[in-house]
């Protein structure tokens, strides 16, 4: 049976001091959960002093973003063997903030996202609309096109975890209802369905994010197709932090 999937992206916070401080408190809070995986993803400058604190632990550790090649020159930019090499299990492929403010395409995504199980780390795609598609009611024909794009030529299915991030909901404190976000969540799973069969649809996450909070988890859990949440502000705040990952 798939354990759900709580994961904190810390953006761009967090120094490797605060970051080694945050996770040793983690670790005590949180070692008596064993029927859900617990998710750090901070910035890349904490991964590796992190990943000597999480080594043999059974927190997971992961990265905000990857480049699709191994090796070359590209200035400034990390590869997924680098990152294999240091112990991340995870990595986020195509956040909005990455499309939005990087110019991302589906095309660079779906090549991350290879590039990153080819090196046998797991890919948590994340993908959402806008407001205005919202509102337009374009949000299935907006999710259905960003699965289809970033998916193409794409087998490892089993390997994946898609997160499920409306736009309009991420940071704003506005968050989308559990019903909206179960509605998304079965339209995604049975997209899945339909194109790598249902026995794949079953065994995948399918995980949320936008504005979590320790005031909304419980209702969020409840829903049959929220297997776990990706936690963004709530999850520098220690205190919020555990109540999220303790949710009922």
């Amino acid at each position: 049976m798939k354990k759900t999937l709580i994961a904190g992206n810390w953006k761009m916070n967090k120094t490797p001091t605060e970051s080694i401080t945050f996770v040793k408190d983690l670790l005590e809070r949180t070692k008596n959960y064993n029927d859900r995986d617990i998710l750090i993803c901070p910035p890349f400058t904490s991964l590796y002093p992190i990943s000597t604190v999480l080594k043999n632990t059974f927190l997971f550790l992961g990265a905000q973003n990857v480049f699709y090649e191994e090796k070359g020159a590209f200035t400034g930019e990390i590869s997924p063997l680098m990152l294999k090499d240091i112990g991340v299990d995870f990595v986020i492929c195509g956040h909005s903030e990455r499309r939005n403010i990087f110019g991302e395409t589906d095309e660079i995504i779906n090549k991350k996202i290879k590039k990153v199980v080819q090196n046998g780390i797991n890919p948590i795609l994340c993908i959402g609309e806008k407001l205005e598609e919202r509102e337009t009611g374009k949000t299935f024909e907006i999710i259905k096109k960003q699965l289809e794009n970033c998916l193409i030529d794409f087998e490892d299915i089993e390997k994946l975890t898609i997160a499920y991030e409306p736009i309009w909901a991420i940071g704003t404190g506005k968050n989308a209802t559990p019903q909206q976000v179960e509605e998304v969540h079965t339209f995604i799973r049975n997209w899945v369905g339909k194109k790598y069969g249902q026995n794949i649809s079953d065994s995948i996450r399918v995980i949320y994010g936008g504005s979590v909070s320790p005031e909304n988890i419980d209702d969020l859990m409840k829903e049959k197709d929220i297997d776990g949440v990706l936690v963004g502000g709530a999850s520098l705040d220690i205190d919020k932090f555990s109540r999220i990952i303790d949710y009922k």
